[in-house]
C-alpha cells in the first residue's frame, strides 16, 4: 500500500513538473490507477457533495437496500454468491444530455451541488487527458477529440453506497471488472475502505485518502494506447463495519466515436501491426452489458470481428 501512486497535482505547476508527470506516466503503465491531491476541486465542495450523499442514501436508500436484502434472504447465505452485489447504487447523467433534473428521489440542494462537483470533474478529466497525451508523445487534444465522435463525450456518475455485510467473504460489494470506458475519477469515502485492484496476482488496497480522487484507466485507453496503458480489474471487498460511500465518475467516448490505436503508438512499438481492434463505442458497450464480470480480452476478440465491418465511414469531428 505504501508504493500506491499517489500525484500531487500542484507540481505540475512547479519545478517538480517533470517529477509529477513520470509518476503518472509510471502509474498509467505499471498500476492502471492512481491517486490525485490538490486536484483543484475546492474541499468545501467535496464535503458538501459528501455530506449531501450519505445523508441521502439515509432518507431515500437504506430502507429499500434493508428489504431487498430480506427479499432476497442474503443475511443468512452459507455459500458464495456471484450473480449480485452488495451495494445501493443510482446513475446521474451529466452529458450530452444531464439527467440529473429528472431524479425525483434528490433534493434541489443535492442536485445542484452533484451539477457543480460534475463541472469541477470533466474540466479534471479533460486536463488529465492532456497530461496524458504529453506522456504518450500524442498532439495535444487528441484523446478528447477521439472520445468526442459526433456529439460529445458520455460522462456520468454511478453513486454507490456498501453498507455493512454480515458475510463479506460471501458476498463481493462489487465483483472484479475492468472499466469499459474512458477515464473514471472516484471520490471515495476515506473512513471505510473496501476497494482493491489487481497488480502481479495480488490484490491491493486503494488507499482511502481524505479529499482525493482515485484515477483508473477503462478499455478505451487501452485500446487507444495500443496495451501501452491497461484497464486493471478492480473490486470492492464489503465491510462488517461502516457504510463505505463511494461517487464514480465515468468520462467515457461518446456513443458513435471511433475507437482504435492511436496511429504514432502503432509505429512506435515493436509489434509489426496494431493489437487491439478498430469499432464503435457504442458497439463495444453492447458487447460489454453480458460480459462485465468477465475477462476482457475476449471482448477485444470479438470486437475484431464486429470491426471487419467498415467503421471509417461515420463521421467523427
Amino acid at each position: 500500500m505504501a508504493n500506491f501512486p499517489v500525484v500531487d497535482m500542484g507540481k505540475l505547476n512547479t519545478e517538480e513538473r517533470g517529477t509529477a508527470m513520470e509518476m503518472i506516466k509510471d502509474a498509467c503503465e505499471n498500476w492502471g490507477f492512481f491517486e490525485l491531491v490538490n486536484h483543484g476541486i475546492s474541499i468545501e465542495l467535496m464535503d458538501t457533495v459528501e455530506k449531501l450523499t450519505k445523508e441521502h442514501y439515509k432518507k431515500t436508500m437504506e430502507q429499500r437496500f434493508k428489504e431487498m436484502v430480506a427479499n432476497k434472504g442474503l443475511e443468512s447465505v452459507q455459500s458464495e454468491i456471484n450473480d449480485l452485489d452488495w451495494e445501493s447504487t443510482f446513475f446521474l447523467r451529466h452529458l450530452p444530455v444531464s439527467n440529473v433534473s429528472e431524479n425525483t428521489d434528490l433534493d434541489q440542494d443535492y442536485r445542484k451541488i452533484m451539477k457543480q462537483f460534475a463541472e469541477e470533474l470533466e474540466k479534471l478529466a479533460e486536463h488529465l487527458l492532456d497530461l496524458l497525451c504529453e506522456n504518450l508523445g500524442l498532439e495535444k487534444g487528441y484523446l478528447k477529440k477521439v472520445f468526442y465522435g459526433s456529439k460529445g463525450p458520455n460522462f456520468g456518475t454511478k453513486v454507490s453506497n456498501y453498507p455493512p455485510c454480515p458475510t463479506p467473504d460471501l458476498i463481493k460489494g462489487l465483483r472484479a471488472h475492468t472499466d469499459a470506458g474512458g477515464i473514471i475519477l472516484l471520490f471515495q469515502d476515506d473512513k471505510v475502505s473496501g476497494l482493491q485492484l489487481l497488480k502481479d496476482d495480488q490484490w491491493i488496497d486503494v488507499p482511502p485518502m481524505r479529499h482525493s480522487i482515485v484515477i483508473n484507466l477503462g478499455d478505451q485507453l487501452e485500446v487507444i494506447t495500443n496495451g501501452k496503458y491497461k484497464s486493471v480489474m478492480h473490486r470492492v471487498i464489503a465491510q462488517t463495519d461502516g457504510t463505505r460511500m463511494s461517487l464514480a465518475s465515468f468520462y467515457n467516448p461518446g456513443d458513435d466515436a471511433v475507437i482504435s490505436p492511436a496511429p504514432a503508438l502503432v509505429k512506435e512499438s515493436d509489434e509489426t501491426s496494431q493489437v487491439y481492434p478498430k469499432f464503435v463505442f457504442n458497439d463495444y458497450m453492447k458487447l460489454y452489458a453480458g460480459l462485465k464480470f468477465q475477462a476482457k480480452e475476449p471482448r477485444f476478440e470479438a470486437m475484431k470481428a464486429v470491426s471487419s465491418v467498415d467503421v471509417g465511414a461515420i463521421a467523427t469531428v
